[in-house]
């Protein structure tokens, strides 16, 4: 799954932010841009709630003019973005790679991964919200994307692994500890990607990276239960190596 539309109006929101329409960038105004991002990863929402959301240092009144000046601009000339007056919302016609993501997440949360491509890895990896964005709605929206990232790269590693696809679980873990390099569980989801395919060097310098990393950006330690299940997944690795050397000999 990849964002790209030929015909009609294309937002994107992920990397950076863009307009196309027929597949051809469309200059926006500053206000509307922010209108229209607010739509896309708010959905329909009320007009007085928007003004709030995008002026929220401005008066009631000049807020709520604010938005109905933008409404009239993208209405008059960018016709069909919009579908509603109020509650305001896109045009359902208008395609929107956030929303591309967000069906992803909920495919693979509700079968597993079992039928989406590989390159879905990829495409979680990359589906940064609107870097560079730091309004505090904004920044809501991006921490609950980067944790709905990782949550699903974890659970795609953990089925790859429970069904032998070592390197594809390796590749879902790797892409998670990209995103979020200070979350523990998908760190410990490398370490067991190695040890299933018998790197126990690799998966000590994955334990090793993290720890210096974590002592570096937080002052932190990893848990003794992180240790502890190196240590007791190592042994398990070891005595299936013994197994397998003995029904050999």
């Amino acid at each position: 799954m990849g964002f790209s539309a030929p015909t009609g109006w294309n937002l994107r929101v992920l990397g950076y932010w863009q307009l196309r329409y027929d597949g051809v960038p469309v200059e926006v105004g500053a206000r509307q841009q922010r209108l229209l991002a607010a739509l896309a990863l708010l959905h329909t929402q009320p007009r007085h709630v928007l003004a709030a959301l995008l002026w929220p240092d401005s008066p009631e009144r000049q807020s709520a003019g604010n938005l109905r000046a933008s409404v009239f601009r993208i209405s008059h000339e960018l016709p069909r973005l919009l579908s509603a007056t109020d509650p305001l919302q896109l045009d359902a016609a208008v395609r929107v790679d956030l929303h591309e993501v967000r069906d992803l997440i909920t495919e693979i949360t509700l079968t597993g991964g079992r039928t989406v491509p590989p390159e879905s890895i990829d495409l979680l990896q990359e589906a940064n919200l609107l870097p560079g964005w730091y309004e505090e709605w904004v920044i809501e929206q991006q921490d609950h994307l980067l944790n709905q990232r990782v949550d699903v790269l974890d659970a795609l590693s953990r089925s790859y692994l429970a069904a032998g696809s070592f390197s594809r679980a390796l590749g879902a873990a790797r892409a998670g500890a990209v995103i979020d390099p200070l979350r523990e569980s998908t760190q410990h989801l490398l370490v067991r990607c190695h040890l299933a395919e018998n790197n126990y060097a690799s998966a000590v310098q994955v334990y090793r990276n993290f720890r210096a990393h974590l002592g570096r950006e937080l002052g932190l330690e990893p848990s003794a239960h992180f240790a502890e299940l190196l240590g007791m997944e190592a042994a398990i690795v070891d005595s299936r190596l013994l197994e397998r050397a003995l029904k050999t000999s």
